[in-house]
């Protein structure tokens, strides 16, 4: 399941600045690819998991909800900050949805893209098709 960790931040009178130092030491896995999400507003995003690939996923500007479902259970959750940094496990279905306006979500990604890599059915989808 997905495990929501708490950046370093500082803050003053000047602002805050969130630290992603020794990044390999933060993240469970080593970068191989980053993007990002914006002009979502309204969308559905994700909708898969992966046989391989692990992400890690910050919302740095607006808010959005990542639900995860790991095949046994369902969470939601709200990333609101940008020092929330959300890591989704391997085989963990997700999707990105309730975008506000200005959101723009990041993502840290362990591989390069695949698209075989990509797994569309969702755990309920697998698991009543495991009763036929």
């Amino acid at each position: 399941m997905a495990n929501l960790l708490n950046l370093k931040s500082l803050r003053d009178s000047r602002g805050s600045l969130t630290i992603l130092d020794n990044v390999e030491e933060i993240l469970p896995f080593p970068v191989r690819r980053i993007f990002y999400i914006q002009h979502a507003s309204g969308a559905v995003r994700g909708g898969h998991r992966h046989y391989f690939t692990q992400h890690a996923v910050i919302c740095l500007v607006g808010s959005c909800t990542v639900t995860i479902h790991d095949g046994k259970q369902e969470q939601e959750y709200f990333l609101t900050r940008p020092d929330q940094c959300l890591i989704i496990d391997t085989l963990d279905w997700h999707t990105m949805h309730h975008f506000s306006a200005n959101a723009i979500l990041l993502a840290f990604a362990s591989t390069t893209y695949d698209p075989t890599d990509y797994i569309y059915q969702p755990y309920a989808k697998a698991l009543e098709d495991d009763k036929i």
